[in-house]
């Protein structure tokens, strides 16, 4: 007997079934995909880190270098100086590229106790050491993240890179332009006395050439206040996590 395809029944057990299908097919596609994406996401880490160093496009400053090159590159500038630090101590590894630090922040949240990891990148261009830190906050609307790369003095800025997940387009969405990170190069992160400031993203600087490097403060973005306060707390708490560890490198 044919089934009645006008009885709601007949649409609760079709969307039932339609459910299970689809969420079996995009499971096996998600499974199939799965090393793929892995090997994507690790490109694209690799071409942020080199980024963050000043290692870019040959054809253009302002671009990622290809991710077909990012592994080789990696290799070059990096290779296996990467590090876990976990309560200051730190481990040579070379799966550092594995720790995703808002989950280490988030067991942080659940377990007080927690000894948070904290992935570092010790990169070498022209004879000179990048030290560089992921960090990870939140802007106006979502995640903000990026890279920070110090001196080996472990108090000026050589290098940074920036992103979000959702921040306004020609307002906060510009933390990736070019003219925003580049204030942040040559920029102390320590006061006159030496102790720890971070830099501020300051609204009324005075100074949107940024040519004072000791005033632990870049200009802000226009009408972008809550982003600009957010990548300010997100360099500020992101560095001071690995301060304890750069301590024990001076000595």
């Amino acid at each position: 007997m044919a089934m009645n395809t006008d009885k709601n029944n007949y649409t609760i057990i079709f969307s039932v079934i339609m459910v299970f299908v689809v969420g079996a097919l995009l499971a096996g596609v998600s499974s199939v995909l799965k090393p793929d994406i892995a090997i994507n996401k690790k490109k694209e880490k690799q071409q942020n880190i080199l980024f963050a160093m000043n290692v870019t496009d040959d054809k253009d400053p302002n671009a990622f270098v290809p991710a077909d090159k990012a592994q080789v590159l990696f290799d070059q500038y990096v290779g296996g100086e990467q590090f876990v630090i976990v309560d200051g101590n730190a481990t040579k590894t070379t799966d550092a590229f594995e720790i995703d630090i808002k989950k280490e922040a988030d067991k942080v949240k659940q377990d007080a106790d927690y000894k948070r990891r904290l992935p570092l990148f010790i990169g070498e261009k022209d004879g000179e050491k990048f030290y560089i830190i992921p960090v990870r906050g939140n802007g106006l609307w979502d995640a903000i993240w990026g890279y920070v790369a110090l001196n080996d003095n472990f108090d000026t800025v050589k290098g940074a890179f920036f992103d979000h997940k959702g921040e306004t387009p020609g307002l906060g969405a510009n933390i990736t332009e070019a003219y925003f990170r580049e204030d942040f190069l040559g920029e102390k992160i320590l006061d006159a006395d030496g102790n720890y400031r971070g830099i501020e993203v300051k609204k009324g600087n005075s100074d949107p050439k940024n040519n004072r490097k000791d005033d632990n403060a870049v200009d802000a973005l226009a009408g972008a206040t809550i982003t600009g306060d957010g990548v300010t707390a997100m360099v500020k708490k992101g560095i001071k996590m690995y301060l304890p560890y750069f301590e024990t490198l001076k000595k």
